[in-house]
């Protein structure tokens, strides 16, 4: 049982000019948060794909780099990733020997990333799996194969507006959704109220009443209010 990463840099250093190097780092689970495991007495085990997987890397290939980093071994992975990326936005691939293994879990140490915690937001269904880091961790809901999910559409949303809005620290973000039980429907809730509130201020100042004056800086600080560390 190998207990520590294989590597205190699990990634080689970032790229630099005149090579683009994204902002952000998206690290992203694949069992359960990409692909749901079947298992059928007629196919054996089957991995469905889970809706918006493309949707997703194609809109945040240009915002963050992406890292597939999941707890299954390298043998069983390596192709899953090839099929649910076949156009390869996918930047690097950690398995279960990069994992630290603690009190029976894989956990995904982030120290060991060699990028800027700052700049890493780490999804997956289980919270062990970034405890060491719960900050930059943003824990989804176990798929169960519903083909009519949209979850990654709506994880899309939320990782582009934390990247257009240039947040500095994104744990200052995700810090606000971490006792939410599901982090993306609050996000939702928010963002729906700040539209209601902008049309109706538009409709007052069609009628010449004169609404408070809402900045970009403002309205991103209302969809994830200040971190209660600062």
């Amino acid at each position: 049982m190998i207990i520590e990463p294989t590597s205190p840099k699990l990634l080689p250093d970032p790229l630099r000019e005149p090579y683009y190097q994204p902002p952000y780092t998206l690290v992203i689970e694949l069992t359960d948060v990409l692909l749901h495991p079947e298992w059928s007495l007629v196919t054996g085990w089957r991995f469905k794909k889970r809706p918006g997987i493309e949707s997703l890397f194609q809109q945040l290939a240009p915002l963050y780099e992406i890292v597939v980093f999941t707890s299954e071994t390298g043998m069983t992975a390596f192709p899953l990733i090839d099929s649910v990326d076949p156009h390869g936005f996918v930047s690097y691939r950690l398995f279960r020997d990069a994992t630290r293994y603690m009190d029976g879990h894989h956990v995904k140490d982030i120290s060991c990333l060699n990028r800027d915690p700052a700049k890493v937001v780490v999804v997956d269904c289980r919270k062990e799996a970034f405890c060491l880091q719960p900050y930059n961790g943003l824990a989804l809901a176990r798929w169960d194969g519903n083909s009519d999910d949209r979850t990654l559409y709506d994880l899309a949303a939320f990782l582009k507006t934390i990247a257009l809005s240039g947040v500095e620290d994104v744990r200052t973000v995700l810090e606000n959704y971490s006792l939410e039980d599901d982090p993306l429907a609050a996000f939702k809730r928010r963002q729906s109220q700040l539209e209601q509130e902008e049309q109706q201020r538009l409709a007052d100042l069609s009628q010449g009443k004169q609404g408070p004056q809402l900045f970009l800086g403002s309205l991103a600080g209302r969809l994830w209010p200040r971190s209660k560390q600062q």
